[in-house]
């Protein structure tokens, strides 16, 4: 039997690297788009996927150049496509919106032309995102829930998902999308709360760090594990139709909450650590995202399987281990 290709856009990032697991143990051909940089910088940008470089084919290519992308899927001829990369940073889309439009928005245009054009059959999965939500119009939010994005980041994965379905409607295409609340694991970036918090945790308890510098506290979101949300993306794409799953927990959690756990985790009381600085705030904050994942569960059998409680200490002891091992 002829091994499925798959294409991953965004392979060297937290979503990327789990799937990238996930896709190889069902014996698929996983093929990844990296920018040029990533190869001269291996130790730095590919550290996620370092464990498998021996397993995967990387191919140099750009969001920002169509060319690039065609050439990548005429010569893979994917048979499946994840598109995961992106400006994904809320922050950062405030301090430069322009690249992040231009880069989240052409860069979902390039490779659905790219498949329209030289793999037609291939099936189509886009990373959207419950910061599409924004400022909520009901809770929890499910795939019928009107959009109101507050950031340049909401705002661009808003046009990617319009342009997903607009290429299922209008070239038949088996396009879909994952409305992916907050996902979270010991690979995620630093700059993502998060992954902040907990790697400042570990570095208080060994000593080196004194304190740890917040926003807004009480932000409240629906947070779930990473590697449980990839295996979603990969049931979306074994349907016989396309279609839009909100994927999460339908828990919500305040950014306080996820402190208190993690400094518990460590053994430290947060109220000695923690500082509110102003500074972190968003220019328009997003005060409350909870999904309804109901859809998913009753028409792709997929529910989460890490709890909060459970996903902050993976976090912690994964940053506490790395401290030791400094």
């Amino acid at each position: 039997m002829k091994k499925r290709n798959a294409l991953i856009t965004g392979i060297t990032g937290q979503d990327g690297s789990y799937l990238a697991e996930l896709l190889l143990s069902k014996g698929y051909k996983v093929h990844g788009i990296v920018r040029r940089v990533a190869f001269e910088d291996p130790e730095h940008r590919l550290w996620r996927i370092k464990h498998i470089l021996d397993k995967i084919t990387l191919h140099a290519a750009s969001l920002e150049s169509y060319a690039s992308l065609y050439n990548v899927v005429e010569n893979v001829k994917p048979d499946e496509c994840y598109h995961l990369a992106a400006q994904s940073f809320v922050s950062y889309s405030f301090e430069d919106a322009f690249s992040t439009l231009n880069t989240n928005i052409n860069g979902t245009l390039y490779i659905l032309s790219a498949l329209k054009e030289r793999a037609p059959e291939c099936k189509f999965y886009f990373a959207a995102s419950s910061e599409m939500f924004g400022k909520v119009k009901e809770t929890p939010q499910n795939e019928d829930t009107p959009f109101y994005p507050r950031s340049p980041y909401g705002i661009s994965k808003v046009a990617g998902f319009d342009l997903t379905r607009n290429f299922r409607e209008s070239y038949s295409m088996f396009a879909c999308s994952g409305l992916l609340f907050n996902h979270e694991s010991p690979r995620r970036g630093f700059e993502f709360v998060t992954r902040k918090i907990t790697s400042t945790v570990a570095k208080i308890k060994a000593g080196r760090q004194h304190n740890l510098k917040l926003g807004n506290l009480e932000a409240k979101r629906d947070w779930g594990f990473a590697a449980d949300y990839v295996y979603a993306m990969w049931l979306m794409l074994q349907q016989d139709e396309p279609d839009d799953y909100v994927i999460a927990t339908n828990e919500t959690h305040s950014v306080k909450e996820f402190v208190e756990q993690a400094f518990r985790c460590a053994g430290l009381n947060w109220k000695d650590y923690v500082v509110t600085d102003r500074t972190f705030y968003r220019p328009a904050e997003v005060r409350l995202l909870q999904g309804d994942y109901a859809k998913a569960k009753r028409k792709i059998g997929w529910e989460p399987q890490v709890k909060f409680e459970e996903l902050v200490k993976k976090m912690v002891d994964a940053d506490m281990l790395s401290e030791h091992n400094l």
